[in-house]
């Protein structure tokens, strides 16, 4: 297109949305307005153009046509997720504001466990609270999830044309601000009556689009530096025998996770340049060195565990696509990452501009392979951030 037609195009959808009364626009009519002016915009671009949560533009331009609202309460989006672990071959999509990660597969059941006594109080208390955050399986395997269901809270499902003119099917969940949680979307033929008869059952009997959507919580503020005793966080980071002890360090001290980072042991914690993420990615797909991505929210955590092929810049992201798995990640917002060193693991982290993690990356180990030297070589290769840089952080 001409850069003149581009101009003129969006001075019309400008216009467009300008001429409906502030008072009298419908959502409905902002939204198609400003798909004149964009049409390729994705939804949770255009909600945040238009000021209102994807859950909100979905619900409104949806309800009634494609989009059905299910029900709600405490335990109605586990058992929703416990149901569609029947679905067979789906796609399931976890995002955070600068990154997706896409993958297609099939979900594992877990097995039954025999029932455990003897645990102490804590260890009781954790258990119980791993138990309500599962839904029966995801744990490993191709669809590798972990949830924290409390924070999840609108749930749709969403029957609309897809690209190629076939319906696409999915379960869309959000949290209190109407933000995106997770979504499943049904890759097989076989998944459709299982995904009609999860609709019928959890339908909610008030089909609105008046969602009582909460403001996003205030972050808490970071303590000062100085107000953490830094030797003792670092002799306590040097006890550490298993990588999941590290956020119960982090809660001890009362520190964020990048804080941790930057006031961690000076052999543990290196600080690379964060557009590193690209050389990663480049030379674990030319080497063919198996990864584990980490990509989530507060909501949910996504894990791909395998090889990659497929590496390219596209759409302001630097991705993987590859047939069963995609990676998006707009590094243009990280503002930092880091190689950290916990209880003889390796992982590299990297965060954006409000300290928020993004994605982290380690190398699969297994038991005859606990340390992969094709991994921590990688690793050492990443460009090392300057003096100036890691000042500035």
């Amino acid at each position: 297109m001409k850069p003149h037609h581009r101009f003129a195009l969006a001075l019309t959808g400008a216009m467009l949305i300008s001429s409906l009364p502030a008072g009298a626009a419908s959502l409905t009519e902002r939204y198609e307005a400003l798909r004149t002016e964009q049409p390729k915009l994705a939804l949770r671009d255009a909600a945040a153009r238009l000021n209102v949560s994807e859950a909100e533009l979905l619900a409104a331009n949806g309800i009634g046509k494609t989009v059905t609202r299910l029900q709600e309460g405490d335990n109605v989006p586990r058992e929703i997720m416990r149901r569609a672990l029947d679905l067979g071959k789906v796609m399931a999509l976890t995002r955070n504001e600068n990154g997706i990660l896409e993958r297609t597969g099939v979900a594992t059941h877990m097995k039954p466990q025999e029932e455990v006594t003897g645990l102490d109080a804590d260890k009781e208390k954790e258990r119980e609270a791993r138990m309500r955050n599962i839904a029966g399986g995801y744990l490993g395997g191709e669809i590798d999830l972990r949830f924290t269901f409390k924070n999840w809270k609108y749930a749709f499902a969403v029957a609309q044309p897809g690209k190629d003119g076939a319906v696409s099917r999915s379960l869309q969940f959000f949290d209190a601000s109407g933000n995106a949680v997770h979504k499943v979307y049904v890759k097989s033929d076989a998944g459709v009556a299982v995904f009609d008869k999860i609709v019928a059952d959890f339908r909610n009997p008030v089909q609105s689009a008046d969602l009582k959507v909460a403001a996003a919580p205030v972050k808490k503020a970071e303590k000062p530096d100085s107000a953490v005793d830094v030797k003792e966080f670092q002799l306590a980071w040097n006890e550490i025998n298993d990588v999941h002890q590290f956020n119960r360090l982090l809660s001890e001290f009362g520190v964020t996770r990048e804080q941790g980072l930057r006031l961690g042991p000076v052999d543990k914690v290196q600080r690379i340049t964060p557009q590193a993420v690209r050389q990663l990615l480049e030379q674990a797909a030319k080497q063919q060195i198996d990864i584990m991505a980490f990509l989530g929210n507060d909501s949910a955590i996504q894990i791909y565990s395998g090889k990659i092929n497929k590496v390219q810049e596209a759409g302001g992201y630097f991705n993987v696509l590859d047939p069963e798995f995609n990676l998006h990640l707009r590094d243009s917002a990280f503002v930092s990452g880091y190689i950290v060193k916990r209880a003889g693991v390796v992982n590299v982290e990297f965060y954006d501009k409000d300290g928020r993690e993004v994605v982290s990356f380690f190398g699969v180990r297994s038991r005859e392979n606990p340390v992969p030297q094709a991994w921590i070589d990688l690793t050492v290769a990443l460009p090392k951030a300057s003096a100036n840089n890691q000042a500035s952080q």
